[in-house]
């Protein structure tokens, strides 16, 4: 049976409900990403992270074991399909594309924000393929820190193994229709850890989790963070766009001002790591095996990557989202022989090289680089 895709304008027609608006953004959202340049004006600041270079390595490459623990569950590599979309009907194929890939190679893969199918359950659909698709791997549900009451709902609907709580103030104070009333929002956390039996974590959408932030997560029971940092796609860019498309000069202009505000991914995960024991994904702009490699060296559990699936799960195949991401496996290894390691928790242990706008960073937020650096 072949799936009829409706236009936006078939969509929303006249309706202008909440939930039409939400699931108009969605596609928005996925457009835009694809034709416009919405990358961020400064680095992840991975840059500044070297390795040392091993000549004697002593091991096989093809022998390199990248099976990870995944918040006590098992993946066979340390990569994340990061949230993307769902909840509007031409979203159904990119995340079953996604999801096909994440089940072949034993993967985790997040889903976007459930918000669209709690409004309009009709839309359920382009998020429950995920699970459909990827029965045997992590799936991580998605809501906002103020659906406290749509968690198990959300859980449920993609029969999830973790529950990811998405920060996006900064999306939210550019966006044309944005909500920036955040008064408690850590108070909504903690009841939905309380309210779960399986892990939770928060994850930025693109401007970075400091570690004061960190440490509030953890000191309410949160079990990991995706830093969602600075050095990817920029969500107030994405914003900037659609709010020229409406011609709303002044949301125009603060996705202009905002456009790279926040914290680079490779700092982050440092802040992170340094005042918390939280797990860490590091996510935003992860464009090769050598940034997860990085990631993982600088305290990291895995590595999410969006952006550079996006174009082949939308135009192309389950296929060519299996070849974008085997690119990054097959850099991550040779990051992971050059450097002599076996196994991807080894590349912890490993010293790094600093840069000097990474060590001036972290000195002015008083971290002991020398510590960081091994």
């Amino acid at each position: 049976m072949v799936r009829e895709e409706p236009t936006i304008d078939d969509l929303s027609g006249d309706d202008d409900s909440e939930a039409a608006l939400t699931r108009r953004r969605k596609i928005e959202h996925i457009e835009i990403c694809l034709e416009e340049d919405v990358q961020t004006r400064v680095s992840t600041m991975f840059e500044h992270v070297e390795f040392i270079h091993n000549a004697l390595p002593e091991i096989d490459k093809d022998k390199i074991d990248l099976t990870t623990n995944f918040l006590g569950l098992r993946a066979n590599a340390p990569i994340v399909i990061a949230a993307m979309t769902g909840g509007h009907p031409r979203t159904y194929d990119i995340n079953r594309k996604l999801a096909e890939a994440a089940e072949m190679l034993r993967i985790p893969i997040g889903v976007g924000s459930q918000r669209a199918a709690i409004e309009d359950p009709s839309l359920a659909d382009t998020f429950r393929v995920v699970r459909e698709k990827a029965p045997s791997v992590p799936v991580i549900a998605n809501i906002g820190a103020t659906h406290v009451e749509a968690a198990p709902a959300a859980i449920e609907m993609i029969d999830a193994d973790i529950l990811a709580i998405h920060l996006n103030p900064l999306q939210e104070a550019v966006q044309p229709e944005g909500d920036c009333n955040s008064e408690g929002a850590l108070e909504n956390i903690a009841s939905i850890v309380d309210s779960v039996d399986i892990p939770v974590i928060v994850k930025e959408t693109g401007a970075g989790i400091s570690g004061d932030v960190a440490e509030s997560l953890e000191g309410i029971g949160v079990s990991g963070v995706d830093v969602g940092g600075v050095g990817g796609t920029s969500w107030s860019a994405v914003e900037y766009f659609r709010a020229v498309r409406e011609d709303d000069d002044l949301k125009a202009q603060l996705g202009l001002d905002f456009w790279s505000w926040g914290i680079p991914t490779a700092l982050s995960v440092i802040m992170v790591r340094n005042s918390t024991d939280l797990e860490v994904i590091a996510t935003g702009g992860i464009r090769t095996g050598l940034d997860v490699a990085k990631s993982l060296a600088l305290g990291a559990m895995s590595a999410g990557v969006a952006h550079p699936l996006l174009r082949p799960a939308t135009l192309g195949s389950p296929l060519d989202v299996i070849v974008q991401i085997e690119r990054m496996l097959e850099s991550l290894k040779v990051a992971m022989y050059l450097t002599g390691c076996n196994a991807v928790n080894e590349l912890s242990d490993k010293p790094l090289l600093l840069g000097g706008p990474l060590i001036e960073a972290l000195r002015s937020l008083d971290i002991d680089y020398r510590e960081v650096a091994g």
